[in-house]
């Protein structure tokens, strides 16, 4: 599903919801509501191996890197469990890839040119759906950075930020993935086709973890799936 709205309702226009209202209306949440599970092939990378609902990460890689190619894997399975997510700001979403990185296009939400409202069209997202993608521009205010994670956290939304440094997001998150390493295989002497692409993760926050830890990934594989790479 694609909104090509560039003009969202601003945030300010919102009457703000009565705390006690809050209160009555939040639901009990049994200990696995608490999370939103990820493919088995990326779990090494997450606390617990799936995403605490309300908190944020980042994943960090220059262009072709397969950071974007990433946060697609980490939102596919919950799409495919019913779970509804959105994808802001990847100007060419490449269906067909994504598709194969196991995600259901059918319960997702594109935004892909959301222009200067960007910001808006995330905090919109984040209101109804359980993960979001943003691609935000660069050098992003520290105002809008601090208002969505904290809209993330309200809603217990699962928030994922794609940028090419980490200068870009200006707050530290719960979570960094930083695409440190990206080579392509198929590609003979000149000739060939672009077969598999196997990524170095280095995880930093993860909780437990003293230092900084490597997971090496095919992303994709030749089938166009993701998995370990040894």
């Amino acid at each position: 599903m694609f909104a090509f709205s560039t003009s969202p309702r601003p945030l300010a226009s919102r009457p703000p919801i009565p705390q006690q209202l809050k209160e009555r209306a939040k639901p009990v949440l049994s200990a696995s509501s608490r999370t939103i599970e990820i493919d088995p092939a990326l779990r090494s990378l997450l606390p617990n191996g799936s995403f605490q609902r309300g908190t944020t990460t980042t994943l960090f890689g220059p262009e072709g890197s397969g950071a974007t190619s990433l946060g697609i894997s980490l939102m596919a399975h919950a799409s495919s469990t019913g779970h509804w997510c959105g994808v802001v700001g990847a100007r060419d979403p490449g269906v067909t890839a994504m598709k194969e990185l196991g995600l259901d296009v059918r319960r997702v939400i594109f935004v892909p040119h959301p222009q200067a409202g960007w910001a808006d069209a995330a905090a919109e997202l984040l209101d109804g759906v359980d993960v979001l993608l943003l691609c935000p521009p660069r050098n992003v205010p520290h105002a809008a950075a601090r208002r969505l994670m904290a809209r993330a956290k309200e809603r217990r939304s699962v928030l994922l930020i794609r940028t090419v440094t980490p200068k870009q997001w200006p707050i530290v998150p719960e979570l960094t993935l930083s695409l440190t390493s990206a080579s392509w295989q198929g590609v003979g002497h000149g000739d060939g086709h672009l077969t598999a692409r196997r990524v170095a993760v280095t995880v930093h926050g993860r909780r437990g973890a003293s230092r900084p830890v490597e997971q090496w990934l095919w992303l994709p594989t030749r089938q166009g799936t993701v998995r370990e790479a040894g």
